[in-house]
């Protein structure tokens, strides 16, 4: 063999023997385990009410670990320590000395806990699209068992099917061995943070420069900007795809890195020169905290003309401590009022979401103070005599404090007594005082832009909201002037604290019951004098009326409305009129659940889709007691229907339940009329929380909808689960779900985020 030629194959052997001896490439947490964890982890462990507080958003939450301490406890009578992420602690170490631990470490001889749990539920796969088996508890009844790595012996003897991913199709092999060899190599990370395009970081100077101008004035707007954006996923015109800020307060001013002051609460005393910062929001976006605020050049424009226009000065600066959190209104009284509320109605769905959406992740202990479904809208600034008139101004404004300061467990019912008393005084000051004032016309409703108009579903202990007006006429509906906006944003998201006891979160519950009661005695204003009663008895229903006589101040019964309504049903002439009117702010016309002619379709769609959605009108606006399935369905049902062209529509059936009234923080259960109970059908997501979904071939939907007008019982829905339902077991559980986001990701990309399937139900 001539030389050249050996020396040729020789190199070719060495390269071959070289390469074949290659490790295997490292695993990158970024590139291979991030996207596992967000396929098949994060629906369920995200948020505070991640089982165990185990968050596997990010390298930072998984690096946290786990806790056996509840962040829902509604009984305890002693304020726990905050444990968000990202905030108020930093290191493994940190999160130990707050009773963290790790799921990530071998323990000697033994594998990594994640390692393990994952192991377990591997070796236990389910049977395809079963029901679960019965000793699985899933949802808000699922004890909060969270094994220490020492523990977990005991926990597979006695839970031997409910290894991760829990109840549900699993990890792909190839996931497995991946997040094992991880786990095996000691779990590296190498998670970059998060940063700013060179255009968002124009904007985020331009806007941290605003927001810290010096001077009183600007000081104060900063601050009050602050308190009403801390909650929100800010985004910027012009900017990069999924990237997000949030406000925060730092030691230290722009050019030098932040340092957090992590108070409780965001009107707490920062103790220090505040500079407010803009700071990535890291990990994966998950839907039920993503609440997002634009902020661009004419947003800022905007914001220069209401709060430095005039010629207002700041005389002191208000300070910090428990009465200026409790009333923002005396707090922030040098801001021209007109511009508080402006601000606030140009985003008021952003407002309403942070109260009813956030900031908690499961909101029972507001939600039950409000109906299933029912419509929002807001009194014109210039009919707002809050705005208009001083010396009413002046005289409401110590009326308008709101409870959840002191949080001393003996005092609770003192406290509400004086709160509640302090709120009456205000109802009767606004009574008086509206009764001498013009007539409430169609004139008195804010009608700036599509914000306008917003309807709100509620799942039990769970809420969501939209734009436009969505569903049957609502039994109830509620007005906001300003007082009631501001007070209600700060009552629920300012001031409420998760970690808060037993007497701050009762506080909150029982001041939101007011609220609500607010709300609807504002919009009764608009119906006529002599109906007034009739609606204050059907939404009083029972024990309510207790309630009304207890607690609640008396409604006008003699100012007449200006508006000309139908004296046999003034509400439901009120929303036709309404519908009418405001058509070009509506922002989400709804023809499947409020069919006024033959076509009961949305235009402009896939004829098969046109043709599903004929059909679910039919189950929708209907009593249960005339469409039994109703009784058998869970609150919020998504239904994926695709034509045989290909297109795929995704639709919200929510069960909307029945109550002789919602003014109890207890015993809600004997009040419910299951029988009232009815169902919306809308396209789009309309729950954080899916409890089922239907995979549904567009022909198939008259099937399908026979089948539930004909089930009358759990063995006739049973089919109905067993044909078109996706259970947590179905081998395409994941993309399914999945699709969900991806829906979110097609029809309104800056909202979209992982789903929460916490409370998928085993149907």
């Amino acid at each position: 063999m001539p030389y050249r030629f050996f020396s040729a194959f020789l190199l070719l052997v060495l390269s071959s023997f070289t390469q074949a001896q290659d490790p295997v490439p490292a695993i990158s947490y970024t590139r291979d385990i991030q996207p596992i964890f967000a396929e098949k982890c994060v629906a369920c462990h995200a948020c505070y009410d991640a089982a165990c507080q185990l968050n596997l958003g990010s390298a930072e939450g998984a690096a946290r670990g786990a806790s056996k301490i509840l962040v829902y406890n509604g009984n305890r009578s002693e304020a726990s320590q905050p444990t968000r992420l990202y905030i108020d602690a930093h290191t493994p170490r940190q999160w130990q000395q707050k009773q963290f631990y790790s799921v990530l470490d071998a323990q000697g001889s033994q594998a990594a806990l994640m390692s393990r749990m994952l192991e377990l539920g591997h070796r236990t796969p389910l049977q395809p699209n079963a029901k679960l088996p019965e000793e699985i508890v899933l949802g808000l009844n699922r004890e909060n068992t969270c094994p220490m790595p020492g523990e977990f012996a005991a926990y597979a003897d006695t839970h031997p099917k409910e290894g991760m991913p829990l109840a549900v199709t699993g990890l792909t092999d190839q996931q497995y061995q991946t997040l094992q060899r991880w786990l095996a190599s000691g779990a590296p990370m190498d998670e970059q943070a998060l940063a700013p395009s060179a255009r968002e970081a124009v904007q985020i100077a331009q806007w941290e420069n605003l927001l810290n101008a010096p001077g009183a004035r600007e000081s104060l707007v900063g601050r009050w900007l602050y308190e009403h954006w801390f909650l929100a996923h800010i985004y910027f015109e012009g900017g990069e795809p999924g990237h997000f800020y949030q406000w925060v307060r730092s030691r230290t001013p722009r050019g030098q890195p932040i340092e957090l002051i992590n108070t409780r609460q965001p009107n707490d005393d920062p103790g220090i020169r505040v500079y407010y910062r803009l700071w990535p929001v890291q990990g994966v976006i998950v839907y039920k905290t993503h609440i997002t605020y634009a902020l661009s050049a004419a947003k800022m424009a905007r914001i220069k003309t209401l709060f430095y226009s005039g010629n207002w000065q700041v005389t002191a600066s208000p300070g910090y401590g428990p009465q200026r959190r409790a009333n923002p209104f005396e707090t922030f009284e040098a801001i021209p009022a007109a511009a508080r509320y402006q601000f606030m109605l140009d985003n008021a769905e952003y407002f309403v979401d942070t109260f009813i959406r956030g900031p908690v992740c499961r909101g029972q202990i507001a939600t039950d103070v409000i109906r299933d479904n029912f419509w929002v809208f807001f009194q014109a600034p210039e009919h707002d005599l809050y705005i208009t008139d001083p010396i009413y101004r002046g005289a409401a404004t110590p009326l308008l404090a709101t409870p959840g300061q002191n949080d001393d467990v003996g005092s609770v019912l003192s406290l509400w007594l004086a709160y509640r008393d302090k709120r009456n005084e205000y109802e009767a000051l606004r009574r008086d005082v509206y009764a001498t004032d013009h007539a409430p016309s169609w004139s008195s409703l804010w009608a700036g832009n599509d914000n306008a108009l917003l309807s709100i579903f509620r799942h039990f202990d769970s809420a969501t909201v939209s734009k436009g007006l969505i569903g049957e006429v609502p039994q109830t509906m509620w007005l906001f002037d300003y007082p009631l906006l501001e007070r209600t944003y700060y009552q629920l998201v300012v001031n409420f604290d998760v970690f808060g006891n037993v007497s701050h979160q009762a506080q909150t519950r029982l001041y939101f019951d007011l609220i609500r009661n607010g709300a609807e005695q504002n919009f009764l204003r608009l119906m006529p004098a002599d109906s007034r009663d009739a609606y204050l008895d059907d939404w009083y229903q029972n024990s309510g009326k207790l309630k009304m006589w207890l607690d609640y101040e008396r409604i006008d019964e003699s100012k007449p409305s200006a508006l000309q309504l139908d004296a046999k049903d003034p509400k439901g002439d009120f929303a036709r009129q309404l519908l009418v009117r405001y058509g070009d702010l509506n922002a989400h016309p709804d023809p499947i659940n409020r069919c006024s002619d033959a076509y009961c379709s949305r235009p402009n769609i896939d004829p098969g889709l046109q043709a599903a959605e004929q059909s679910l009108s039919r189950l929708t606006s209907r009593p249960a007691a005339g469409l039994r399935v109703v009784e058998q369905l869970p609150e919020a049902t998504m239904l994926r229907i695709e034509s045989r062209s290909g297109k795929r529509g995704i639709y919200s059936l929510l069960r909307n339940r029945a109550h002789s009234n919602v003014a109890f923080m207890l015993g809600e259960a004997s009040r419910y009329q299951p029988g009232l109970d009815t169902v919306t059908i809308y396209p789009g997501i309309l729950s954080s929380y899916p409890n089922f979904m239907f995979n549904i071939p567009a022909d198939q939907v008259p099937e399908f909808v026979d089948a539930m007008e004909q089930s009358k019982d759990a063995a006739g829905f049973e089919k109905i689960v067993e044909r078109w339902g996706i259970r947590r077991s179905h081998p395409q559980f994941w993309q399914y779900f999945h699709d969900l986001t991806t829906y979110l990701q097609e029809t309104d990309p800056v909202n979209a985020g992982v789903l929460d399937m916490n409370r998928y139900e085993n149907l």
